[in-house]
């Protein structure tokens, strides 16, 4: 039996990490594409390293978008970042394209044909998570670490702190007692700054951020609150450390408090079930959570490439659920069509909302008016309960 007193750590990355750069350039790309034909097929990579960004892919959409475009694209994010700097600058830097068409044996399985409906754009295994930790029915410790990041990221772009660079990371360790999180243990914080400032005037200038994000009296003991603990963070950003699409998927998730399939969310169209049916599964866990039909909840779906049906579907409540899971799982597949097209029109995915994604979590937003985030409404809650009946 697993111990319901423990401590446990999440972490976040800023927007401006060397990873977050590479996810938001290649979702700003599948935003493109959607703008003008939300029918488009992307499947795109970027690499960064000092002063050069890299993207490779295939794709499958309107003409518009073309070598130059995509370059223009990824400057663009580049520069809403921030970098200027020596060694990483949205003029300055070298861009290298190598994207191409889609595979036609990879297309032949994925469109609808005939009687056939649209199939999964590759196998693979996808997971969906919720707890009632915090209103946003998101584990705490990734939840805080997001917030505290986006908020450093906010003061640094209305100038309210002129210091900090836009590289960063973040670390919550919170300490849970009869399973329910009641304070943080160890806070670590790490992010570029500027020069001619001192490692003390770094940590006064992070505190108040982390003092507002955490519930009062959660802050830890002095010795556990750790801010650029190895020295000086001048140098960041792919001029420090090389960056690549998909390498954060536990940040872009649960922080570690639940399972991952494996597969990458960003540079991805909807018909990439690594995303979509992420999507999904994570819609359907919150809106049973949110029913109060369980206090957490994990939901894996799984594929096969051309495949328009699941193959399974699990559900496990963790002992918190107050109905049968393999009723449950019964229901989430009648009041909701799990294929990768009926997802798609579910939550309105063709749709270029993904960009925004791509820094501080796919899960825990805040739905919005132009279709964002609309895996997080909780719209569903209802109509599982009424099957239920």
């Amino acid at each position: 039996m697993a111990s319901s007193s423990y401590l446990f750590t999440s972490e976040s990355v800023s927007e401006g990490h060397p990873d977050k750069i590479c996810d938001q350039v290649s979702d700003a790309i599948v935003d493109a594409f959607f703008a003008i034909d939300p029918y488009s097929r992307v499947a795109l990579e970027t690499l960064a390293t000092t002063n050069r960004l890299v993207l490779a892919g295939e794709v499958r959409g309107p003409a518009e978008i073309d070598t130059a475009k995509m370059e223009e694209i990824a400057r663009g994010v580049v520069k809403r970042i921030g970098y200027e700097q020596e060694g990483f600058h949205w003029k300055t830097l070298e861009l290298c394209c190598h994207v191409h068409e889609q595979s036609a044996h990879i297309a032949q399985g994925v469109d609808a044909n005939g009687n056939k409906d649209e199939g999964a754009g590759d196998q693979g295994i996808m997971f969906g998570y919720a707890v009632n930790e915090t209103p946003e029915l998101m584990p705490a410790p990734i939840q805080y670490a997001h917030k505290i990041l986006k908020n450093m990221a906010e003061a640094r772009h209305s100038g309210a702190v002129k210091v900090f660079g836009p590289d960063a990371k973040s670390q919550v360790t919170l300490r849970y007692e009869n399973g329910r999180p009641v304070g943080a243990t160890s806070v670590v914080v790490s992010t570029q700054h500027v020069e001619d400032i001192s490692q003390d005037e770094v940590r006064e200038l992070v505190r108040p951020f982390v003092e507002d994000v955490l519930p009062k009296g959660w802050m830890p003991p002095e010795d556990e609150f750790y801010v650029n603990p190895t020295g000086a963070f001048v140098i960041g950003g792919p001029d420090g450390d090389a960056g690549l699409t998909g390498r954060k998927i536990i940040v872009d998730t649960y922080g570690g408090a639940a399972p991952h399939g494996g597969g990458a969310f960003s540079g991805k169209d909807p018909t990439k079930v690594d995303r979509s049916a992420a999507y999904a599964a994570r819609y359907l866990a919150k809106n049973v959570v949110a029913a109060g039909l369980a206090e957490k909840c994990v939901i894996q779906l799984s594929y096969a490439i051309g495949v328009s049906k699941p193959l399974s579907i699990f559900v496990d409540t963790f002992g918190t659920g107050t109905v049968d899971e393999d009723k449950l799982g019964i229901v989430l597949q009648k009041v909701m069509d799990l294929s990768p097209r009926g997802i798609r029109e579910h939550l309105k995915l063709n749709q270029p909302i993904y960009e925004r994604t791509a820094a501080y979590g796919h899960f825990g937003r805040e739905p919005d008016a132009a279709g964002g985030f609309s895996w997080e409404l909780t719209d569903l809650a209802h109509d599982i309960k009424a099957e239920l009946t």
